[in-house]
């Protein structure tokens, strides 16, 4: 049996509950990280092959090495956007793991991040920690897979091999093989369902909230899919915002509109998420994943791009896109939906289905759907299990996770007091040192006062000194001044003889 250890948040067959995919941030901070990596691990789940989630965080120590050494054949990491500064320190963390290996490592999909222009010069304070990383996974590959044109130019500009640098996109596309859904034929109206995805990073290229408020007006059964860890710990938690008054025109506070009518969700497991999405007509937005997981239920979707880690996507695989700053806030989701065209994007996917699986067999790694059942199994394990639904805005009934929220409640009352009394601590401590500077510092004042009295009173002493030596000098010069002039007198001028002797 052949074991690979995948990175991933956790398997697609483990059933988690809401508070485990918070508590335990179970996506990697976005849904969208588990769709990709559930496609993989469906994809390396082959016969006699056994593959297991190591959890996203990396543990670089020397043991843990060489746990991974012993106990797998190959270790396989699907990244995203993972060549930009904000992941540099888990790049590097990834590095000093993957430096220690001595199996395979197999890197699925990366890609570089920048704007839309493709102007990678903002990468380069990230330069040494890429070359790192990539030459660590070279030295055990054969090749690294990359999500697009922009990435594998990326890596030659930095002087890899062309030859070794695979352009295969995104895991998640192929999560059914070969094969792709047929996206439906629909006629939008205002009773039609509308599934909106929605980034923040966008904001500064376009009026995403814009977008969103409009279509919610014309749509009034549009739904609003969140992604990010922030979106479920809000969704799950609530805030104040509704007593405060605090808007934002981004749904990020329970006082948007969108909170307030329950319009938002926040999918779990990438499974029910694409259930869920088959039931509604048309998706669209800022989301590459959110939108791949409307086509892989067949439903019509479009990509508004913002910038490279979208665009290189949407143009390897034909995925319908529209930049986002050609757009208006009042931009009708029909227009975007009746300008799209998937039909490249399936007539496509099998060629591109051959680029991965010629990657896979290069880098020595079997597949279910040329090697298999085709992942028959792993689809008959995972319809077998009752995943969590979307989370929706708690509306504070029980939920049946109220134990969760009072339990994790006392314990951040628990952490809270435990800092107070620290701080406590720190500030008895601190009062007692303070207190104790003080007493030196009077101290210091006492004796710089007192020598100052001193130093008064020597100087005292130093000018009656000072007054009887100048009586002393007088009186000394009334003295022995005739004496001394009567000597002067008798010394003889320059040419002259002393008394006494002859010229």
């Amino acid at each position: 049996m052949k074991r690979i250890l995948i990175r991933s948040g956790k398997s697609p067959l483990r059933v988690a509950t809401p508070t485990e995919f918070i508590h335990q941030d179970l996506i990697g901070t976005n849904t969208g990280n588990l769709l990709f990596s559930d496609s993989a691990h469906k994809m390396l789940s082959a016969p006699d092959t056994d593959v297991v989630s190591n959890g996203i965080r990396t543990d670089p120590s020397a043991r843990r090495a060489a746990e991974i050494n012993e106990q797998y054949d190959a270790f396989v990491v699907p990244l995203a956007n993972a060549f930009r500064p904000a992941f540099q320190a888990s790049l590097d963390r990834l590095s000093a793991l993957v430096e220690q290996l001595t199996i395979p490592v197999v890197v699925f999909g990366v890609g570089a991040q920048t704007g839309a222009d493709y102007d990678t010069g903002r990468l380069r304070p990230i330069e040494a920690s890429v070359k790192r990383f990539v030459s660590a996974v070279l030295e055990r590959s054969a090749s690294i897979g990359v999500r697009g044109e922009l990435t594998a130019r990326y890596l030659t500009d930095l002087g890899f091999p062309a030859d070794r640098v695979d352009i295969i996109g995104c895991p998640s596309m192929f999560l059914y093989g070969d094969t792709f859904p047929a996206v439906r034929a629909v006629e939008l109206t205002a009773s039609s369902r509308i599934a909106v995805n929605l980034s923040p990073d966008a904001v500064p290229v376009g009026d995403i909230a814009g977008l969103a408020r409009h279509a919610s007006e014309r749509y009034p059964h549009l739904l609003y899919y969140a992604q990010n860890l922030a979106d479920a710990e809000l969704l799950f938690w609530g805030d104040l915002t509704p007593e405060t008054g605090v808007e934002d025109p981004f749904p990020l506070q329970l006082s948007h509109r969108l909170m307030r009518e329950n319009k938002v969700r926040m999918p779990l497991d990438p499974a029910t998420w694409i259930d869920e999405l088959r039931g509604h007509d048309f998706a669209y937005g800022t989301r590459i994943h959110g939108n791949i997981a409307a086509l892989l239920a067949g439903t019509p979707s479009v990509v508004l791009t913002h910038d490279s880690r979208t665009l290189e996507l949407c143009r390897y695989f034909d995925i319908p896109h529209v930049p986002i700053d050609s757009l208006s806030a009042d931009t009708d989701p029909r227009d975007l939906y009746e300008a799209a065209d998937h039909s490249a994007m399936i007539k496509y996917h099998g060629e591109r289905f051959e680029r991965i699986v010629a990657f896979l067999d290069r880098n020595g790694l079997r597949n279910t759907y040329t090697h298999g059942d085709r992942g028959a199994a792993f689809d008959a394990r995972l319809a077998a299990l009752e995943l969590p639904a979307s989370m929706p805005v708690w509306d504070g009934s029980d939920d049946g996770h109220m134990r969760y929220r009072v339990s994790r409640l006392r314990e951040r009352i628990a952490v809270a007091n435990t800092r107070i009394d620290k701080r406590v601590r720190e500030n008895k401590e601190l009062r007692t040192r303070l207190a104790a500077a003080e007493e030196r510092a009077d101290e210091t004042g006492r004796r710089l006062t007192a020598a100052q009295k001193e130093l008064a009173a020597t100087r005292k002493r130093l000018d009656a000194l000072e007054r009887r030596i100048g009586g002393i000098e007088k009186r000394a010069m009334v003295r022995i001044g005739p004496a001394v002039r009567r000597r002067v007198r008798r010394i003889p001028k320059p040419g002259e003889s002393k008394p006494g002797e002859k010229g």
